[in-house]
């Protein structure tokens, strides 16, 4: 996932874009304190009751929120409740405010945006592309991650189909694939590389994007042949799958001298991440 900072007529709107799934989730208290033209203190008390009367009503809302880390003002990650844009528009309609109209524009623009790009992937990847470029990334490096996102997409669409629903099991089978190939979690191959909230793969070389794919494409080929469903057979194949790029990239390995794995990355100076951040600062 990849953390973020949407801005609305100045405000910060910290947001969370998961690429597994192609969502943005925004930060509720952020939008609250928005609406309601009050501090992230007293949002936090004005959503606490809020959720409490969604939840007697029963509403769809509350079950569709979630809690993922976000940045606070004193620069430490913690627990932070959000939603994706539609949910988001409920919310806002349950809150009485001459924000709300503005909001729900916003919210709706970004939907839009992101909809164009479903409508027109070339976007997304130009949008993507142009970002590598500025990170320092060569063409050849930016099509073998964007065929490597091709075959990830595949692997999710095959765990969306067949009883792989939440968050928690993507990431779980993600993890299982990567520690079966690496001999490393994601967390510590992050760790390795020393990243934080940044996209490992953004920060792969090229030989660990091939053999992620490798797993990937394994996983799901293994997942196909068996029909596997639901977490348990699905984690079989996850480790069978990591494990058949495993042998390769110890070949490989064995035979070039080279270790796979690195502690590489691409983290930007100060003067890129300034051109990396600037068309955000215009939303």
């Amino acid at each position: 996932m990849k953390n973020d900072i949407k801005l609305f007529e100045h405000s910060k709107i910290r947001s969370v874009y998961d690429e597994d799934k192609n969502i943005w989730y925004f930060s509720v208290i952020d939008v609250i304190a928005i609406l309601i033209e009050k501090d992230h203190k007293l949002a936090q008390g004005y959503w606490n009751k809020l959720a409490e009367r969604l939840r007697k009503e029963g509403s769809q809302s509350m079950t569709n929120c979630h809690k993922l880390k976000l940045e606070a003002t004193d620069g430490k990650k913690y627990l932070t409740t959000v939603a994706d844009a539609e949910t988001m528009l409920r919310i806002v309609q349950s809150v009485p405010s001459p924000k709300a109209e503005p909001i729900k524009q916003w919210l709706a623009k970004v939907g839009y945006e992101r909809m164009k790009e479903t409508i027109d992937p070339a976007l997304s990847i130009d949008r993507a592309r142009e970002n590598w470029q500025k990170l320092g990334h060569s063409e050849k490096w930016i099509q073998q991650r964007m065929i490597g996102q091709e075959t990830r997409n595949k692997l999710t669409d095959y765990w969306q189909k067949h009883d792989i629903t939440k968050d928690e099991e993507y990431a779980i089978l993600t993890n299982i694939i990567h520690q079966e190939w690496s001999g490393l979690s994601v967390k510590e191959h992050k760790q390795l590389k020393g990243l934080k909230s940044q996209n490992l793969r953004d920060h792969m070389s090229e030989a660990e994007l091939i053999f992620t794919a490798l797993a990937e494409l394994s996983t799901r080929q293994v997942a196909e042949n068996t029909s596997a469903t639901g977490m348990k057979e699905n984690k079989k194949a996850a480790k069978i799958g990591g494990n058949i790029s495993k042998r390769a990239r110890e070949d490989f390995e064995k035979r070039t001298g080279q270790k796979v794995v690195t502690d590489e990355n691409y983290l930007p100076t100060k003067k890129n991440q300034k051109k990396i951040d600037k068309p955000e600062d215009k939303e």
